[in-house]
């Protein structure tokens, strides 16, 4: 179970860096601020990478009869699966953004 809210615990983790680097932005220039959270959105996708390459693993591992935890492979499976929602939900709200931005009228 633990592991299920983690999963949880990812996006509001993100999204408190996010609030703190923005925080940042009023202290700091704004090139730091755009690196903290380029930063972050890197760790998010490596994150993402690892858990599917987990869950292949996992699913290799009961294919080849390794293992015969089906609750582990379908663990695995929901966390790749979710931590990939996230990431392209985060990734269609920054293109959204940027394309507001890019309407703005100066």
């Amino acid at each position: 179970m633990t592991e299920i809210l983690s999963i949880s615990d990812l996006a509001t983790q993100y999204v408190n860096e996010a609030l703190s680097s923005s925080t940042k932005v009023q202290e700091s220039n704004s090139e730091d601020a755009f690196s903290s959270i380029l930063s972050s959105a890197m760790q998010m996708i490596k994150e993402t990478n690892d858990l599917s390459n987990a869950a292949n693993a996992e699913q290799m591992n009961f294919a080849l009869g390794y293992s015969d935890n089906t609750h582990d492979l379908a663990i695995a499976q929901q966390k790749a699966a979710l931590s990939l929602q996230y990431t392209v939900a985060v990734k269609n709200k920054v293109i959204e953004a940027y394309k507001e931005i890019m309407n703005m009228q100066i």
